[in-house]
C-alpha cells in the first residue's frame, strides 16, 4: 500500500494528486479485504513516470490498460489515442455517466489527459483469447449481419461501415470492437440508446444506437465479443473510409 502510494509523484500535475490517492485507497481497502485485484499487488512503479500516474487507471482497467478481469472495465491498451482522449473528456464533461470517472478526472486540464490517453494507445499487450457465448447460431448470425451488412431498410449502416472491415477501428477516434466483453458491450449500446453515454455532436453513435432493439442488441454483444482478434488487429488510417454520416468524434480537439 505505501509503495503504491509513493508512486503518486509530487512532479505529477496537481490535480491528478486525488487520483492517484483515491486509486491508492481503494487498492488499500481490498488489501484488507484480501480482493485486490492482481495488478494492484504488481511491481513497485517508479515515481514520477506515467505507469505510476495513471496507476488510478490500471487499478481498474489492469495493468498496461489491458482490460479488468471481472468484464466490466474495458480495455484501453492500443485504442486510438484520439478515441482514449475523447472519452476522457466525455466522463470529465459529463456526457459519459459513470460517477467514479467523473470524479477522478474533475479538474484535469485537456494537456493531461491528451498525456493519459497517448499513454494507453502505445501499450500494446496481448488479447485474450474469446469466449463463445451460450446463444444459438441464429442469434450470432444475426449479430454478424448486422455487423458486417446492417440493416437498410432500417437505416442501420454496418458496424464494419465505421469501425472498418476488420472491425479494428478508423483513426483518429473511431474504436475497434473486438477483444471487448459481451456485457461490456451490450451496455455501451444500452448507455447510448438510453442517453447515458454521449459523444461530441454529432452523435453518430447515438442515432445508430437509438434504431437498435435489445434483441439487436444482443445479438450484436454476442457475435462480437466472440470473434478472435487477428495478429494483424489495428485501427485503419484517417479518411481510408467514407463514413455514412458525419460523426463528431472523428473531429479533432
Amino acid at each position: 500500500m505505501l509503495a503504491f502510494i509513493s508512486s503518486c509523484s509530487v512532479a505529477s500535475p496537481r490535480f491528478w494528486v486525488k487520483t492517484c490517492l483515491s486509486a491508492a485507497a481503494a487498492v488499500g481497502l481490498a488489501t484488507a479485504l484480501g480482493t485486490a485485484p492482481a495488478a494492484a499487488q504488481g511491481p513497485v512503479l517508479k515515481p514520477d513516470t506515467m505507469a505510476a500516474r495513471v496507476a488510478a487507471c490500471t487499478a481498474c482497467h489492469g495493468e498496461q490498460g489491458r482490460a479488468g478481469s471481472d468484464g466490466y472495465y474495458p480495455r484501453l491498451a492500443g485504442k486510438p489515442q484520439e478515441y482514449l482522449y475523447h472519452q476522457l473528456l466525455n466522463f470529465r464533461d459529463d456526457r459519459r455517466q459513470y460517477r467514479p470517472m467523473s470524479h477522478l478526472l474533475a479538474g484535469l486540464p485537456d494537456d493531461y489527459l491528451r498525456e493519459i490517453a497517448a499513454y494507453f494507445a502505445d501499450q500494446h499487450v496481448p488479447y485474450p483469447a474469446a469466449v463463445r457465448p451460450e446463444v444459438s447460431t441464429a442469434i450470432l448470425e444475426a449479430g454478424r449481419k448486422l455487423a458486417q451488412d446492417g440493416d437498410a431498410a432500417r437505416g442501420l449502416p454496418a458496424c464494419a461501415a465505421c469501425h472498418g472491415a476488420s472491425l479494428g477501428g478508423l483513426l483518429p477516434g473511431v474504436p475497434g470492437l473486438l477483444g471487448l466483453p459481451r456485457d461490456y458491450i451490450g451496455a455501451q449500446i444500452g448507455s447510448w440508446k438510453n442517453g447515458l453515454r454521449r459523444a461530441a455532436e454529432p452523435d453518430c453513435m447515438a442515432d445508430v444506437a437509438a434504431k437498435l432493439t435489445p434483441a439487436d442488441i444482443s445479438a450484436l454483444a454476442a457475435w462480437l465479443s466472440s470473434r478472435p482478434v487477428p495478429a494483424s488487429y489495428a485501427a485503419e488510417p484517417a479518411d481510408s473510409l467514407k463514413l455514412p454520416a458525419e460523426c463528431g468524434s472523428q473531429a479533432r480537439r
